[in-house]
């Protein structure tokens, strides 16, 4: 195949050539509308093409190749050493740059293989992007999976993988299957996720819809978030209301609204909800604060209750010295050794030694040796251990007054 050569530090200006051209260091090419070449183009060293740029495989080493115009590869780009910079639009299928890619215009192909950074300024369309340092898109991204060593910043994403070792800046979209971010995550407009796994920070500005959310460090959600399941080992804040299956709690978490779950609300650190949570099971060693609280199943406080409104389950359980401010509504209303509360309604309720109530509203009631109760309301039994304390003797009545929730 003929080929047609640029020598080092020449000008020539080239239209439709035949075979393949090759343009060494220093070198620029002027271009009569569009330079097109059936073959390969290899650059070396620095070089520019004046316009747009139309081949089969495209080459460059060791330097900055500048195309002034647009550039469509039939096949693939493959740049050693080198940064490639087009001022229009960039097509190609496959594209293998080591220091550094450039592009003002549409960006189109397969893969891209990155070693430094990925520069756009509009839209880019791909099935996989890796870069080991930085990306930043001016316009949308959409593509299957998307990785990069240190910093993504992009405008708007439809994606099913996206990870960074460092920070991930994006104006909203959709992530199909999975964030993972090492270093920090903002979300500045709603966003669509499977999975959120933040080791460092994460934030978002917008609503949060999605799967999974893990959190070591901090996490913040200025709007409602909605998700499967939420395991905040850090500190964490939702603005909004959050809305999920289970969630697992193990440092300092607070929520603005409402919290409502399908599952599990396990604390094993802090969690405070300014207005009601509701879910099918709790499991509390840690402190939890809510205006009111309804459990479907099982409520287990190990730790600390505050719920001005009242924690309602068809069994609650105080565990061994806990503590419990604002009423405990249940089936069954257990008081063990040492545990304090509040007033207590209940089919049947029971404090063990040494645990204390204020007053007592059940079908049933029970006081074990130390127990104290200042008053007790019942309809078919009390009993009370000759060991047990009360301000006023137990008071038997046909109908208990209405329970709180």
């Amino acid at each position: 195949m003929t080929e047609t050569r640029v020598p080092r530090g020449a000008t020539v200006r080239l239209g439709t050539v035949t075979g393949d051209l090759r343009a060494e260091p220093n070198s620029r090419i002027e271009v009569d509308g569009r330079l097109v070449v059936p073959g390969e183009v290899h650059f070396k060293g620095k070089s520019e093409v004046g316009g747009d740029l139309e081949c089969r495989y495209f080459r460059a080493e060791d330097g900055t190749v500048r195309i002034g115009g647009g550039l469509s590869v039939q096949e693939d780009i493959h740049c050693e050493d080198a940064i490639l910079e087009v001022d229009g639009e960039l097509k190609a299928r496959d594209v293998d740059v080591d220091r550094g890619l450039r592009v003002k215009g549409a960006i189109h192909g397969r893969t891209f293989d990155v070693g430094g950074f990925l520069e756009g300024g509009s839209t880019l369309e791909a099935t996989r992007v890796s870069v080991g340092g930085l990306v930043r898109l001016s316009g949308k991204m959409i593509a299957q999976d998307v990785e990069a060593g240190g910093s993504i910043d992009i405008a708007d994403v439809d994606l099913d993988t996206l990870e960074a070792g460092g920070l991930v800046h994006i104006g909203g979209g959709t992530v199909r299957q999975r964030i993972k971010v090492g270093g920090r995550f903002v979300s500045d407009a709603p966003t669509e996720f499977g999975a959120l796994d933040a080791g460092g920070f994460a934030e978002f500005r917008g609503d949060g819809t999605g799967g999974s959310v893990k959190v070591g460090g901090f996490f913040t959600a200025r709007g409602n978030l909605t998700f499967t399941t939420l395991d905040a080992g850090g500190f964490g804040t939702i603005e909004g209301n959050a809305r999920g299956t289970d969630v697992k709690v193990g440092g300092r978490f607070r929520v603005g609204g409402s919290l409502e779950l399908a599952g599990d609300l396990e604390v094993g650190g802090y969690i405070s909800v300014a207005k009601e949570i509701g879910a099918d099971r709790l499991e509390l060693g840690g402190k939890l604060s809510a205006r009111r609280a309804v459990i479907r199943t099982t409520a287990e406080v190990g730790g600390a209750v505050d719920i001005p409104g009242g924690l309602k389950a068809q069994r609650v359980t105080l565990g061994h010295r806990a503590r419990a401010a604002g009423p405990l509504v249940g089936g069954t209303v257990e008081l063990r050794d040492r545990a304090k509360a509040d007033d207590l309604y209940g089919e049947s309720v029971v404090l063990r030694e040494r645990a204390s109530a204020r007053r007592v509203f059940a079908t049933n009631v029970r006081l074990d040796d130390g127990a104290d109760a200042e008053e007790i309301t019942y309809v078919q039994s009390a009993e009370i251990s000759p060991r047990a304390r009360t301000a006023s003797p137990p008071r038997k009545v046909d109908q208990l007054p209405p329970f709180p929730l």
